[in-house]
């Protein structure tokens, strides 16, 4: 048992909890209207209001079940169980007031009076679980009025009392578990958001690390390829050389994606565009210097990866000149092919870096045969 409850979570603990409260009444009120009965009523009488306490708890429960489903928006308005709960609650109160219309002798009240407060006080118990809450006050307040129609004026109005007051505390816990159980699937759904996060970062620095230095690596076994041929030995090895180098930076690289901490430095991202694109023929130029650092940096780091992947990858450029005026930076490349321009998932990942940070990316061709790169931060 204890484990079983262990392995719930609050909500679900707490759902108990406020389903319990409410069927507690159905335990101890009952007994304490049939003692208190005993003494005052024949034996069949109390055979029969028995039995009629039993089938009226039992129809109180499962009310209360599906009108906490109904309030949590997991079920139905169960309409034809509370029309059935109404009428079943009138006639009871009915039947009382006329089987026991006088108080005994010596006493104020009639056993028709304890009827009723006993049955009233399970019925706004039960309604307090179902309607709506000015529904469930006025339901106590008709309650009252019954009470004073039929009981001593003392009496009556205590019994008002105590029914709004059960409306209220009832209604309290009903709007604490439906919080309750809003904070349980709030918490669940962050936790699904921080988990797509996380791969959605994992799949763009993936994307960044890999798309730049496999184009690097293809391009340098490209050029080693041609030296060799070429009789070039040499060069040749220097270009594989660079290309052992290439792949153990990826892998450092793709170590720092899996643990989370993977950062483009600006300057470095420079240096290596001007050299990357120069070992593919293509005269890159940067205008401006960097000075700033931080996110803003690694995020233009990061543009300038992206678009020297897509120089090399997608155009057949011969210039390509990178300007940084403060937080703007500006790739401009020719030699773009004629087929239409669309939203890589590699410039769709570098939309998501700047966006996070305020800024905008803008990529355009531009006849004749150009294509601009622009990223803004604020």
């Amino acid at each position: 048992m204890l484990g079983w409850w262990r392995s719930r979570g609050s909500a679900a603990r707490f759902d108990l909890f406020v389903r319990y409260t409410f069927y507690l009444s159905y335990v101890f009120l009952p007994p304490l209207l049939l003692t208190s009965l005993a003494p005052e009523i024949s034996t069949a009488a109390m055979v029969v209001l028995t039995a009629v306490v039993v089938t009226y708890v039992a129809l109180s429960c499962r009310l209360v079940h599906l009108g906490i489903e109904h309030h949590l928006g997991r079920g139905p308005f169960p309409r034809t169980l509370l029309t059935t709960f109404l009428v079943a609650t009138c006639a009871v109160l009915a039947a009382g007031a006329l089987t026991y219309p006088d108080p005994l002798p010596g006493k104020s009240d009639s056993p028709g009076d304890g009827i009723s407060v006993i049955f009233l006080v399970l019925a706004i118990t039960t309604l307090s679980a179902v309607l709506r809450p000015r529904y469930v006050v006025l339901a106590a307040a008709a309650g009252g009025v019954w009470m004073l129609l039929t009981a001593p004026p003392g009496h009556a109005l205590f019994i008002s009392l105590m029914l709004q007051f059960l409306v209220a505390a009832f209604r309290s816990t009903l709007w604490m578990l439906a919080i309750v159980w809003e904070l349980d699937r709030s918490r669940e759904v962050r936790a699904n958001l921080a988990v797509a996060e996380e791969r959605l970062r994992f799949a763009r620095d993936l994307h960044d690390v890999v798309g730049r230095n496999l184009s690097a690596v293809a391009l340098k076994a490209d050029l080693a390829a041609q030296l060799a041929r070429r009789g070039r030995s040499s060069s040749a090895v220097d270009e594989m050389l660079e290309v052992r180098q290439i792949a153990q930076d990826s892998l450092d690289e793709l170590r720092a994606v899996v643990s989370g901490y993977r950062t483009a430095d600006l300057s470095v991202e420079l240096a290596g565009a001007r050299s990357l694109l120069a070992s593919a023929g293509i005269d890159c130029r940067v205008i401006g210097d960097v000075t700033f650092d931080g996110e803003p940096a690694g995020a233009l780091g990061w543009a300038v990866r992206e678009g020297v992947t897509n120089v090399l990858r997608h155009s057949e450029a011969k210039t390509c000149t990178i300007t940084l005026r403060g937080k703007v930076l500006t790739m401009t490349n020719d030699g773009v092919p004629p087929d239409p321009f669309r939203f890589g998932s590699g410039l769709t990942g570098l939309h998501e870096r700047v966006a996070a940070l305020g800024g905008s990316v803008t990529a355009t061709p531009e006849a004749p045969n150009r294509f601009v790169l622009t990223v803004e931060l604020p």
